[in-house]
């Protein structure tokens, strides 16, 4: 009785026409193990078993067993033995032409260095114009440089910022902005305290800086965009029982009014600090200590995996380390010229 002829398990799936199509399986990535194609570019590179592990920092038996691997994964020997070594065959010799290319796609993916500076999109910010004052001079170049083609957009810091966040109207929130609910996560900027806004001439300079002087003068303050707490400047004063400040939109015209008048304005010493380089304004600190004045970041958690995301987060973080930097040494120079 005639045996079967004994048939290569790797032979097996080599069919004609319709028939290979049918036979085809797409793989299951799951059960795929991606660190052999690192070794199968080594082996298909070097053509020796003992050199391509060491290129990959692994044993040479690791190497045997990784090329035993592939060959299964491949259904093809891959690798022969030749007269001078091992030889691809000519599966091995199409899989070299390609495994570059996927190889480095997933090296870019996995990095997520590829493609930023290449990144076209628009993100919108969502904080009190104040803010927009300090962090834009050091944010904007940054992202200039990293990611010069993604448009930032600005808008104010409106009641609703969480629900905005969430359905992705808005990229960020920026201000005083406590623990995040769930769904949201936050990262603290930088913490600073309030100063005062006066013109470099004001009488109340001449004056013991008291408490009964700090209450005798008329505030301004800037009226805030939200009812939700969300980057107010002024309520450190509402404990003192003073007058109705003057509310003015934005702080630039605010600072513009009290260079020219006897009004004082309380604000982030970081934004004082800015708006005193362009005006001729005198910083002082109140004659009461004030809670600090904290700035943070907060996001939807729907966004806290994206690449793009990631890099801004992480941008928006430096630049306002930056600030902290420059209205330092700012400080330092104004000391030693009013020594």
């Amino acid at each position: 009785m005639d045996q079967p002829a004994w048939k290569n398990p790797r032979t097996a799936l080599i069919v004609d026409g319709s028939d290979a199509a049918r036979q085809r399986r797409i793989p299951n990535l799951a059960s795929v193990d991606l660190n052999l194609l690192v070794e199968l570019e080594a082996l298909l590179q070097y053509r020796n078993i003992t050199h391509a592990a060491q290129h990959v920092g692994r044993s040479q038996p690791a190497m045997s067993r990784a090329l035993s691997r592939l060959r299964d994964m491949f259904n093809d020997d891959l690798l022969v033995r030749g007269s001078s070594g091992l030889v691809p065959t000519p599966q091995a010799e199409h899989l070299a032409q390609m495994l570059p290319s996927v190889l480095n796609a997933i090296r870019e993916l996995v990095s997520c260095s590829s493609g930023l500076r290449d990144l076209r999109s628009k993100v919108t910010m969502a904080m009190p114009d104040h803010q927009s004052l300090v962090l834009l001079p050091y944010l904007l170049p940054r992202l200039g440089e990293r990611v010069p083609h993604v448009d930032i957009v600005t808008e104010p810091l409106l009641d609703g910022a969480l629900r905005r966040l969430e359905q992705g109207e808005i990229d960020f929130a920026i201000g005083q902005i406590g623990a995040a609910p769930p769904g949201y996560l936050r990262r603290g900027l930088y913490a600073d305290r309030f100063t005062c806004l006066l013109r470099h001439d004001h009488p109340a300079l001449e004056q013991e800086w008291s408490v009964g002087t700090f209450a005798a003068l008329r505030h301004a303050s800037i009226a805030s965009d939200s009812n939700e707490g969300l980057g107010q400047v002024y309520d450190g004063l509402v404990r003192f029982g003073l007058p109705g400040p003057i509310v003015v939109s934005n702080v630039l015209t605010a600072a513009v009014v009290v260079a020219m008048t006897d009004l004082v304005l309380m604000i982030p010493n970081r934004v004082a600090t800015r708006v005193a380089t362009m005006l001729p304004l005198a910083i002082v600190d109140p004659p009461v200590e004030l809670k600090p004045y904290e700035v943070a970041l907060i996001w939807h958690q729907r966004c806290h995996h994206d690449l793009e995301h990631r890099v801004l987060r992480r941008e928006i973080a430096a630049a306002a380390r930056m600030g902290r930097l420059d209205v330092s040494q700012d400080q330092m120079a104004r000391r030693q010229n009013d020594s």
